[in-house]
């Protein structure tokens, strides 16, 4: 398998701010609510993301808790992390959302990036973050954004 087809992403057009989505998405406790995939249950409020190094815990379905360290930052631009169980190394995939603004609005970009996955155990499960699943959440993150 090439590392082409182990990015995957998603985009579309916002009537909202770059500012207001970023907001949605660096405030982890506010993930769930926009999570197309309905795999994320909660996020302590007060994790708000600032800068690269930092890290967010998750609790996803299934009481799986994760520490997701941010690689990438940019305020109100992009924004991306690689998820671990608690205390171990991340095994490779990263999480990106990235946003230009456009006249009128925000182009919105989410990217699943597992180029750098190499636990077999976790091949199937990474296969199923298609674009459509990935569209998913971009037009719940839009929806949220545009009621503001």
């Amino acid at each position: 398998m090439t590392s082409e087809s182990r990015v995957v992403s998603a985009e579309r057009l916002s009537s909202a701010s770059p500012e207001v989505l970023f907001e949605l998405i660096a405030d982890p406790a506010q993930q769930p609510r926009w999570d197309g995939n309905d795999n994320l249950a909660e996020a302590a409020d007060g994790q708000r993301v600032h800068a690269v190094g930092e890290v967010f815990v998750m609790t996803n379905t299934g009481d799986r808790v994760r520490e997701n360290r941010i690689v990438e930052f940019v305020e109100g631009r992009k924004i991306a992390w690689l998820p671990s169980p608690v205390g171990e190394t991340p095994p490779g995939h990263l999480w990106r959302w990235e946003l230009e603004p456009r006249e009128g609005g925000t182009l919105v970009r989410h990217t699943y990036d597992w180029s750098e996955l190499h636990d077999p155990r976790r091949i199937e499960r990474a296969k199923q973050n298609t674009a459509e699943a990935l569209l998913a959440s971009v037009d719940r993150l839009v929806a949220l954004a545009e009621q503001d």
